[in-house]
């Protein structure tokens, strides 16, 4: 008998497998009964805050790239849902391992936005935060905190503690072995880890059809057999709802992804121009289905939300990045010889020479 070699084309209908959880639709109409707990007033403005506050935010940043007053920096404009969603699920003792998007969870976990702006400017004090403590820095290397998060996954397991490793990461990074490796591991050992995709469907100029051959990310799971589930990543009710309830799963030793589609309104990077490569028609569009107007839209029709509510948010909201910036600019620079204090506990002969240089000024 011959080897069968023909296995045909799996059947993996996105639509019929990884359903898209969404309770508002992209006009901010219900279109299912909020979750408990999600459908009170309160609640609801604090994530439109949080929202509000981290594209504020992510406007001076790039503002102040601009102008030669801080470093390459990566905007978050139009994911807002995806990173406030995901920081207001988290217990405070959970711990974050973030990619370079996701401001809006640290700022909701606790970072300031005067120590997220020291980092983007260079400055190694602005991982060092003063409010979560365990939680880890933005992570650069795409998908190197993945691995990360298995390691507190699993020191979490070992000291028995209620708490979850949450890793965030974007479409690109579900390419790179790292992620592989790390959903498998959590998988093997049943560790307490989320893993977030933050699918802005641009891994800078590619887009996700050209990276995977799967109709979905969120399936990537089953070959880690580990829960995966889809959700509108521009509805932070239902980003909220998911990640709540796979949090409360990884708790018992079961590890989940969550697949968050939104979209990347912006360039990549302020180094990046995303008109080369992406249509202007194609962003004008994703415009109308933005999580924010999304929100307010839901808010407002509720009664819960009017101008003068809109108006005092704007203003105390400015005013508040505004005193972050200035407190930032108005930081001493660090002395030349950081470079040389953040990588070697002892440093080796040859760089402990060029810090002298350095600071005998010869450098």
């Amino acid at each position: 008998m011959k080897p069968e070699t023909d296995i045909g084309t799996p059947d993996l209908d996105p639509r019929r497998y990884w359903p898209l959880l969404r309770y508002l639709d992209k006009a901010g109409a219900a279109i299912a009964p909020l979750p408990d707990g999600l459908d009170d007033r309160d609640i609801l403005v604090s994530l439109y805050r949080a929202m509000v506050t981290t594209r504020t935010f992510d406007q001076k940043a790039v503002s102040l790239q601009r102008t030669g007053r801080l470093g390459t920096y990566a905007s978050s404009l139009g994911q807002e849902a995806v990173s406030v969603g995901v920081g207001a699920s988290m217990h405070k003792h959970d711990v974050l391992l973030p990619a370079f998007r996701d401001h809006g969870t640290m700022l909701w976990r606790g970072v300031t936005m005067t120590e997220i702006l020291q980092y983007w400017s260079g400055d190694e004090r602005g991982c060092d935060f003063a409010g979560p403590r365990e939680d880890f820095p933005v992570a650069i290397p795409v998908a190197s905190q993945a691995t990360h998060a298995v390691g507190v996954a699993m020191a979490f397991q070992l000291r028995k503690e209620p708490r979850v490793a949450v890793c965030i990461v974007g479409d690109g990074a579900t390419s790179k072995g790292d992620f592989y490796e790390a959903i498998n591991a959590c998988g093997v050992w049943k560790l307490p880890a989320v893993f977030v995709i933050n699918n802005n469907q641009w891994a800078i100029s590619e887009p996700t059809r050209m990276q995977t051959a799967t109709p979905t990310l969120a399936q990537k799971a089953v070959a880690a057999g580990i829960a995966g589930s889809r959700v509108d990543g521009n509805d932070v009710v239902a980003v909220h709802d998911v990640v709540s309830r796979a949090l409360d799963e990884a708790r018992r030793g079961r590890p989940q992804l969550v697949e968050a589609l939104t979209y990347r309104l912006g360039d990549h990077t302020t180094a990046d121009d995303a008109r080369r490569y992406r249509d202007d028609a194609e962003v004008s569009a994703r415009w109308q289905e933005e999580p924010i107007l999304r929100l307010r839209n839901y808010l407002v029709g509720r009664d819960w939300w009017g101008k003068a509510d809109e108006e005092a948010l704007i203003r105390e909201v400015r005013a508040e990045v505004d005193r972050a910036a200035e407190a930032y600019l108005a930081l001493p620079p660090q002395e030349p010889t950081a470079i040389f204090d953040y990588l070697h506990e002892t440093l080796p002969p040859s760089l402990a020479g060029q810090r002298r240089m350095v600071e005998d000024g010869d450098g």
